[in-house]
Order: structure tokens, then C-alpha cells, then sequence
């Protein structure tokens, strides 16, 4: 399941604008991916004032960081079209600029990932893997 940690600096985002972001990073990742939807979870965090440097400063700028962590075995164009979406979701939807927003994607290998009490499929063998799950944690997936 690819988590994806969302921290903003210098920035309030309302619930609405929130949702519209994780709803949007969710999109892109099964897009550009094909992994099913209910994998992917988004994380919020937000720094307080004066808890973020830039070059050793205190940052006053606006700033959205997102950092994944997503299974390794995906092309790099793959990767990037992934990150350009979600880039082009985050500024429009938080109205910052491109520059405000840093986003770094990390691999890690399916067999060192543990979810829903199983380790992960290899990217592609995700409808074998869920159709081991019990029918009560499937129907407690969300749909779409």
C-alpha cells in the first residue's frame, strides 16, 4: 500500500481542501499505477511556526512537502507521470505554485512490506492478493 505523508508548512488547509488533495493523490496513484484504489493512504501533518528551515533558516514561505513510500518495481516514467500529477492536484487545489511544492517518492520491496497481515504482491498481482482477503475486511474496503 503506497503511504503517502502530506506535511505543510506555513500553510492552513481547511478539511475540504485536505480531502480534495488525499482524493487526488488516491486518483493519481491508481492511474499511473494501476494499484487499486483502497491501497493507497494519505497521512496530514502540519509543522508550527518557526518548526521549518530551509538552508539552515526559518522557512515563513508556504510549503508542501509529500513524501511516498511505494512499492519498488515501476519504471521511472511510471514514477514521474505519478509525481507530475499529483504536482499539477496539490497546486491547484492549495494555491500555491509549483515551486512551494517538494515531493520525493520512495521504493521499497514488496517482500519488506506487511499489510493486512500478509506481505504485498509484486506490482501487477494485486487482484490474486485481494481476493485472498476474508469477505469481512473486502467489504470494509472503500469502493471506486
Amino acid at each position: 500500500m503506497p503511504t503517502y505523508t502530506v506535511t505543510v508548512a506555513n500553510l492552513p488547509l481547511s478539511q475540504t481542501q485536505k480531502s480534495e488533495i488525499a482524493e487526488a493523490i488516491t486518483t493519481a496513484h491508481h492511474a499511473q499505477t494501476g494499484a487499486p484504489r483502497f491501497f493507497a493512504q494519505v497521512l496530514f501533518s502540519s509543522t508550527n511556526e518557526g518548526e521549518h528551515f530551509v538552508g539552515g533558516k526559518v522557512n515563513t514561505a508556504p510549503q508542501v512537502y509529500v513524501h511516498g513510500l511505494v512499492r519498488q518495481g515501476r519504471a521511472t516514467e511510471v514514477k514521474q507521470a505519478l509525481m507530475s500529477q499529483m504536482l499539477e492536484e496539490i497546486v491547484r487545489i492549495a494555491g500555491v505554485t509549483a515551486e512551494d511544492v517538494w515531493i520525493y517518492l520512495q521504493d521499497i520491496p514488496a517482500t519488506q512490506m506487511i499489510e493486512f497481515g500478509r506481505f504485498l504482491p509484486a506490482p501487477g498481482d494485486e487482484a490474486e492478493w485481494e481476493r485472498e482477503m476474508t469477505p469481512e475486511k473486502r467489504a470494509r474496503l472503500p469502493k471506486g
